[in-house]
């Protein structure tokens, strides 16, 4: 079996990089999905929020090249979600990926630089691959 989430969006916090006990770099952030459609000559967006995380040299470029606002492709899979109890007191869950492909599609990070793997957004609004 084997199941596969493409995502493109928004990076909603900066990445944050950690080490496993052997040394093996980790990286999570959370990102956003935005959908916008019209109903009854009404626009509308629904936002779709899921935390993911990579490994090894992906979570060091990802700490070093990206940041809050970054535009990018994962691809991966679901995990099972976490569930959890939000602000409001109400029960919640996340949507969890363990990415095995990520694309830059905008520049980001503290220097602005895309360098590593990048795949650069175009003007017209089309993806890029």
């Amino acid at each position: 079996m084997y199941q596969s989430i493409q995502i493109i969006g928004n990076l909603g916090s900066d990445v944050e990089l950690r080490f496993t006990p052997s040394g093996t770099p980790v990286a999570t952030f959370r990102m956003a999905a935005n959908e916008k459609y019209t109903v009854d000559g009404e626009k509308r967006e629904k936002v779709v929020w899921f935390r993911v995380t990579l490994w090894k040299a992906d979570a060091e470029n990802a700490a070093k090249y990206l940041a809050k606002g970054s535009q990018v492709m994962v691809v991966g899979q679901m995990e099972a979600p976490n569930a959890y109890v939000n602000k409001s007191g109400e029960p919640a869950a996340s949507n969890e990926v363990t990415c095995r492909t990520i694309k830059y599609l905008s520049k980001g990070g503290a220097n602005g630089s895309n360098e590593a793997n990048a795949t650069p957004a175009t003007d017209d609004g089309s993806i890029p691959f």
